[in-house]
Parts: C-alpha cells; structure tokens; sequence
C-alpha cells in the first residue's frame, strides 16, 4: 500500500488520464504528488528525464503521458506516434527503475490486442495475432512499454504493472476537429450543430461498430485501486464490460446535448474495428466495478466541455 506522504509522480498530469489520477490520489488523502509540465520536463529526452528522477527520487510513478489522437492523426503521422511514445516511457520506466522507484504503473490502451481478437478481449490474447493498421505504431509503442515492465520484473524484481483502459471520457479531453477520439468529437459536433441551427449532422462510417466506454474518474480509481492491490506481469483491463453500436453512441449524445436534427452516415468513411470490448472479469475479481454510467458521464462531459476555454483551439 501507498503511505499517504510517499512522493509520487503522475506523468502527464494535464492530459485527461493523469489530471483524473491527481484528482484521485488528492481525493484519497495522498498529499507529496510531484509533476512537471511538458515546458519543465520533455519526457522524450533521457538526460532530462535522468536527472529528474536523480533529484526527485519519487517512491511510485503513474505513467500517463503520451502522445495521442484519433484515426486521422494516427494514420498520418505513424513514425511521430512511435517513436514519441516509444522514447518517452521507455526513459521514465528505465529512470524510475534506476533510481529505486517502488513501485510503477504503465497506462496502455486497448488498441494493443489484436484487431480480430476473440471477444470480449481477456488480457492473454496480447500478441496472438495482427494489429489493427490504423494505430499499429501507437499499439507497439505501448506494448513496448508493457513488455518492458514486465521484464524488468522478471529480471530485477521489479514491481512495474500495467493497465490497459477501454476508450475514455471525460473531464479535460481533447476536442479537436481532427485530433480527437469519437466521443468527444461526437460532443462538440452535435454541440455546434445545436448552436448553429443546422437541420442534419453527417457522422463517418454505418454507425455498426461496437465500442466500449470508460468514464475517465473511474479509471483513475481503478488506477490507484491497482497501484495498492495488484502485482503482476500481466496487464490488467480497465473498462465496464458494456458495448453499444457507434449509432446508439451518436443518438445517446446527441440527446444529452439537446440536439434534434436529422442523423446521417457517410459509409465512403472507415468504420474502424468492428468490436473492442474489454473482459473485465480480472479487475472485478480482484474487487473492483466502474461507477459512472454511459449517459450519466456524457453529460458530466458535456458540462467540462461547456465550461472548457480551451476547447476550441486544442
């Protein structure tokens, strides 16, 4: 267990995955948390991250920066997501360890299990066959990081875990037009929709795909849940073991937003994978459940969106 004054480093800790942890580990009484700006610290380069983690010398690291995006912004820029994300983590997992860190957390995505993986998806169908093209780069890079947590233990001693969340919602995410991830694409869309009066909205793809969502509180609940409860060299899924198709997705928000235009589909567009559902059965096990129901998160979402000044330029 975590001792309420040990110093712990939240990696990325202005992205929606590591503000929703230092919201949580302040909500739990843990009060010696150290972070840095991208501006103080780039994490991509090893002498920087060396000689934070030699005056700093925090106990336990969550590792939640990285570099992200959408369809489009994956598939455009593949070398940049790999090499990125490849480079930031394997420093802050290499420093942490280097420097006597107790114990680690490594934030991955679902998008490293296969894309025709059984579903729903159990942990131990990692690397049983080929990725989804689209995101393979940002997939490897995070399966580096995961694989290197769990040599170091099995090398070292090391206590690194992993945990690998369905898509995310929520408070300070990312709603650029291109550069975001569905739903909270979704909301603004049908926001400005709304705003501007316009009769129709067209969405890409059939709307046939299924999807799973995790509101962003209740993974960093998960998060330190794992941090005081869980040792392993397996990953553990964080997700709510509930899919809907991507036009139940469009429908559930634009009603939350109030919007009540005509919805229609460009099926020239890419669906994207058919299905990603997680099997949550392990973290249920180990006794944890998520909270936060679908339309009950839209709208706590909306409402930061509303209230979010940057959201317009990021």
């Amino acid at each position: 267990m975590m001792e309420k004054n040990a110093k712990i480093y939240v990696a990325g800790h202005r992205g929606m995955v590591g503000s929703a942890i230092v919201r949580e580990l302040n909500r739990q009484g843990y009060n010696n948390i150290v972070t840095r700006t991208h501006k103080e610290l780039d994490l991509t380069r090893q002498d920087a991250v060396e000689a934070f983690f030699a005056e700093e010398k925090p106990e336990y690291v969550f590792l939640a920066a990285a570099k992200v995006g959408g369809i489009v912004a994956n598939q455009s820029a593949l070398a940049d997501f790999m090499y990125d994300n490849m480079i930031l983590e394997m420093n802050v997992i290499h420093s942490a360890w280097k420097n006597g860190c107790k114990k680690l957390e490594f934030l991955g995505s679902s998008c490293i299990y296969p894309r025709m993986a059984p579903q729903p998806m159990k942990e131990s169908c990692l690397l049983t066959s080929e990725l989804e093209k689209t995101n393979e780069a940002y997939a490897l890079a995070k399966i580096s990081g995961l694989k290197y947590c769990e040599f170091l233990n099995k090398q070292y001693g090391t206590d690194y875990i992993s945990v690998m969340p369905t898509n995310l919602y929520g408070p300070n995410d990312n709603y650029h037009p291109t550069h975001s991830h569905v739903l909270p694409a979704l909301i603004r869309r049908f926001h400005e929709a709304k705003v501007e009066g316009k009769s129709e909205v067209t969405c890409w793809g059939d709307g046939s795909p299924l999807r799973e969502f995790l509101y962003v509180d209740d993974l960093a609940n998960l998060c330190v849940f794992l941090m005081n409860n869980y040792s392993g060299d397996e990953t553990v899924n964080a997700g709510t073991g509930k899919e809907l198709t991507i036009k139940e997705l469009t429908e559930l928000v634009a009603k939350v937003i109030g919007y009540t235009g005509e919805i229609k589909w460009d099926t020239s567009k890419p669906n994207g994978t058919p299905r990603k559902l997680l099997d949550v059965s392990k973290a249920t096990a180990l006794g944890w459940t998520y909270k936060t129901e679908l339309e009950d998160g839209i709208r706590l979402a909306y409402e930061d969106f509303l209230n979010n000044p940057m959201r317009a330029e990021r």
